[in-house]
């Protein structure tokens, strides 16, 4: 009896089945399975059907209105970069790896430019998330300029996509004496010449007018051999980066050269030749002879027979691709006059006294096609080809080869100088186009959607088991971002079973299977690299009902939040993650990676979706309305989004909007973040009976469902409170108030002016059931009160919140401040009246001279996230007892322990509490008899704000 099938090849066909009866082959060129019934029916913009396991459901952005307040100022800004940035610049690496005209737009660079870090190898993945922006912001406002842009890039990829279908096309453009043939930087592109070009050549000549495009040394504007052992090559720059022409029998050890004396300048013609005549080997450039070598012994026949004969390609693969533009290339079985070389300069080769070249001649007149006529008379016609062939499957799509992928499938180490997760970048695109499809139906981009995943099925479902799990469990290399929700999202609008297929593909057994058995291994695991997989796994979970799915992502939310969680609600040090419980010994200038709060948003929401815990969107409230949104500067540019990679949470820290070289992919998230502030303001339960206001923002809804709309009015966080007003008729749900878990007891409600008779609770939702009538008007009262929350490593150091609002001192001392806050605490235990309100400035406060501000203001100024707690006098009402304020072995105060119990109902409540405390720690040896007489003396002494 032969082994049992691996789970996953069980769950891989049991997937396919429950989608169609059949599955046809699935090559390329063949019929797939058709849709399922109504799957892309569907009105113009509107997002994926919820799953049925969504119990709460989101509004679609379009129908929730942002009106003037905090989040509408910032992604004014973002909307104005939207706006304004050449989406052509975006594009150019993706038309240079497909050999298209860029159009002279110059890239991004950054991560998203081919002299970025490792080498370019992310590009595309910016062009993915600013294209997601696009939509999002299109659908938020409705304005032409997005859904035009939006246009315009899926007709430019789709056109990439088919020029990666076919073979390279000559790119004609103006030459030295007619047309030429450039080589696009990026394209990756060669002319391939017949075999025996110089077979038998003992005296010889080549010539070639060439226009470089970049300074990469070692690129090869002739090269001729069979490996890196046997070979001749005319390079346009060696290591110094001048000319050089080499022959060798024996690798570049044995290499007999002539070197020139300059740099060819960019962007301009230059010939170069190269002649050989016994001994003698002579480099010519523009006319003039610029170095000999008299010592030659090697020449085109005694290297024998070459296999390739290239121009623009080295045969070291690690040598760049020549960039810029061919014109002119002659080769002759002599060596040309000195005289001759000069005519060339004037005129074509064919109409010089040299002649054209009697064994190849190359004028480039071709304006299309992939054949290069010889007009030697020999009929050595080249062609024009990639280094890396052509796509395995027709859906291909991306900014660079397919060899990024097919490395990977051999990698068992990251390294992202040589592959950086090509499926990551491949899932912004994808995204981006089904976003595109989406927002704006257009079904080019459908298509596009659907092709990529039907390559990427189509090589990832050949490999064994074990590859796939060592993929993904590469770092950096085998990131693949949230690609598993974009899959289940497309496979809900398509119904094409390979696409479900494919997800779970990406099930990654190791993480899934710990998590989902609360087996904590995230110590030491880059973060956003996994953060964005749990969100894929509920969408999975939506999809195939397997309950491991659900339970590995709530699991791990739980070993973040709140146990690697930063006040701000971001994640991560260095990109890792830590021990659970380690926040003040992970603090550092490289905290909380932006992308890692977007992706927990993410998972937050999506969780919420099935079961509807508050706690999910008070930790939403909380990194929104902090580390999300004090991430965009507060400042416009055409250029950057402004948005940081690391908030640095040390002493001091200046928040840099403008990271590493650019293009990054926080920013990418961040554009994303601030188009969508909207998105999570409202959610409503399946059946359309309730209503769940989730976050206090100035906004307007729309509920098509029940012909009504919901209107906040407010300025929170400025403004304690919101008012809600229902516009339309006889509509009967529950709407359901978030209670932050951080609100005290003042949290109250009214309905039409008339309070509520239940008392709403903290942590919870308040859910008020009635037929609602035109007009109503509910009423949110939310107290804030001036709290600290305590590093669960170091509990003196903290940080300081004001309601939902982290507050930040702004100093530029590298070192912790120390504040004390009992000074002047109010008997409800609020620490604010020990603070200065700033005059005219909400929000803003100073404390010991010091001002204190929201986090989410996006300045430059020198921040303190955390500070150092100190009390170090036992104080009242700002009346000094004189007695030092003791301290527990656990670092618990005296004064600690007694404002532990407020709220107090008076100030007796408060002396009556002190007296217990006093008398525990007396007993306990921490505070004399004495001391404790004057403790509480002086609490019944002083006066309180209430």
């Amino acid at each position: 009896m032969g082994p049992a099938p691996a789970r996953r090849a069980v769950l891989r066909a049991a997937a396919l089945a429950a989608a169609v009866p059949v599955l046809p082959s699935f090559a390329a060129g063949k019929a797939v399975a058709a849709p399922r019934s109504g799957a892309v029916a569907r009105a113009r913009g509107a997002a994926v059907a919820a799953p049925s396991a969504w119990t709460a459901q989101p509004f679609a952005l379009r129908d929730v209105a942002l009106r003037k307040g905090v989040f509408a100022a910032k992604r004014a800004l973002m909307l104005d970069h939207g706006r304004g940035y050449d989406v052509d610049r975006l594009l150019q690496v993706f038309r240079a790896n497909a050999g298209l005209s860029t159009r002279g737009a110059v890239a991004p660079g950054g991560w998203e430019g081919l002299d970025g870090e490792a080498n370019g190898n992310l590009r595309g993945h910016y062009t993915g998330h600013f294209l997601t922006m696009l939509c999002q912001a299109y659908a938020g406002t409705g304005e032409k300029a997005y859904a035009d842009k939006i246009s315009s890039m899926v007709g430019a990829l789709t056109e990439v996509r088919a020029a990666l279908r076919r073979d390279p096309e000559v790119l004609s453009v103006p030459g030295r004496f007619g047309t030429a043939a450039e080589n696009v930087r990026g394209s990756h592109q060669y002319v391939d010449l017949p075999s025996g070009v110089l077979d038998g050549a003992t005296d010889v000549t080549l010539s070639a007018w060439v226009k470089p495009a970049h300074d990469a040394d070692w690129a090869r504007i002739i090269d001729c051999g069979n490996d890196t052992s046997r070979y001749l090559y005319l390079a346009a720059r060696n290591a110094d980066g001048v000319p050089r022409f080499a022959i060798t029998s024996d690798g570049p050890g044995g290499e007999q050269g002539i070197n020139g004396t300059a740099p060819l300048p960019l962007d301009q013609w230059s010939h170069v030749a190269v002649t050989l005549k016994g001994a003698t080997g002579t480099l010519y450039v523009n006319g003039t002879a610029v170095a000999a070598n008299t010592a030659m012994t090697l020449d085109p026949a005694a290297l024998g027979t070459l296999r390739n004969h290239w121009l623009g390609r080295s045969h070291f693969a690690a040598d760049p691709v020549f960039a810029g533009a061919f014109d002119e290339v002659n080769l002759w079985s002599r060596a040309l006059t000195a005289a001759e070389i000069a005519g060339l300069q004037d005129a074509p080769a064919a109409g010089s006294p040299a002649g054209a070249g009697d064994l190849a001649s190359y004028a480039f007149t071709e304006t299309g096609g992939s054949s290069i006529a010889d007009s030697s008379g020999r009929a050595r016609h080249a062609a024009l080809r990639r280094t890396w062939g052509r796509p395995s499957h027709p859906g291909f799509l991306a900014a660079y080869p397919e060899t990024q992928f097919s490395t990977l499938e051999s990698m068992t180490r990251g390294d992202y100088t040589v592959v950086w997760a090509p499926y990551y970048t491949a899932h912004k695109i994808l995204r981006g186009v089904l976003d595109a499809y989406l927002h704006t139906d257009d079904a080019r981009a459908l298509d596009l959607a659907s092709g990529m995943c039907d390559w990427m099925y189509a090589r990832l479902s050949q490999l064994p088991e074990s590859t796939l799990q060592r993929m993904w469990g590469i770092f950096s290399s085998g990131e693949f971002g949230g690609i598993v929700e974009a899959l289940c999202d497309l496979y809900a609008i398509t119904g094409k079973a390979e696409h479900l297929a494919l997800a779970r593909l990406f099930d990654l057994d190791k993480l899934i299977d710990a998590c989902a058995a609360k087996d904590d291994i995230l110590d030491g695991l880059h973060a956003n690299q996994h953060i964005p997989v749990f969100t894929g796994l509920l969408r999975l979970y939506d999809e195939t009902g397997e309950r491991r799915y659900l339970t590995a992502a709530k699991n791990f939310w739980g070993m973040v939040v709140p146990t690697r969680m930063y006040g701000i609600g971001g994640t991560s040090t260095g990109e890792f993650f830590k021990a659970p419980g380690v926040i003040a010994g992970t603090l550092s200038d490289t905290t909380a990676e932006t992308c890692c709060a977007y992706n927990l948003l993410k998972l937050s929401r999506a969780l919420f979706f099935h079961e509807q815990d508050p706690a999910y969107m008070d930790y939403y409230e909380r990194a929104l309305y902090n580390q999300v949104l004090g991430s965009k500067q507060d400042k416009a540019d055409a250029e950057k989004p402004l948005v940081t990679y690391f908030i640095g949470l040390l002493p001091g820290h200046v928040r840099d909007y403008t990271p590493k070289a650019g293009t990054t992919c926080c920013e990418g998230t961040g554009m994303e973040s601030a188009t969508k502030y909207q998105d999570s303001v409202y959610f409503r339960t399946a059946d359309d009976s309730a209503l769940y206001v989730n976050l206090y923002s100035a906004s307007t809804l729309t509920w098509k469902q029940r012909n009504i709309t919901v209107t906040q009015t407010t300025d929170y966080p400025r403004e304690q409170g919101t008012t809600l007003t229902v516009r339309g008729r006889g509509a009967t749900f529950d709407l359901r108030l978030r209670v932050p878990a951080w609100a005290g007891n003042g949290f109250s409600v009214t309905v039409n002016g008339r309070k509520t008779e239940a008392d709403p609770k903290p942590g919870s939702y308040f859910s008020i059931s009635r037929t609602w009538r035109d007009g109503d008007t509910v009423r949110v009262s939310i107290p804030f009160r001036l709290r600290v929350e305590k590093t669960p490593d170091k509990p003196d150091v903290q940080a300081l919140f004001y309601g939902p609002v982290h507050l930040v001192a702004r100093d530029s001392a590298k070192t912790y401040l120390r504040f004390g806050l009992f000074r002047n605490a109010a008997l409800s235990g609020d620490l604010l009246p020990t603070l200065t309100p700033v005059t005219g400035t909400p929000l803003h406060y100073t404390l010991d001279g010091v001002r204190l501000a929201p986090f989410f203001e996006g300045t430059q100024d020198p921040t303190h996230a955390y500070f150092q707690r100190s009390e170090p006098k036992v104080v009242f009402g700002t009346t000094d007892s004189g007695v030092t304020n003791p301290q527990a072995p656990d670092g618990t105060t005296l004064l600690d322990d007694i404002w532990s119990a407020a709220p107090f109902a008076d100030k007796n409540a408060l002396v009556t509490r002190a007296r217990a405390v006093v008398d525990d720690w007396v007993a306990a040896g921490r505070l004399s008899a004495a001391d404790g007489t004057k403790v509480v003396s002086t609490a019944k002494r002083a006066t309180y704000v209430s």
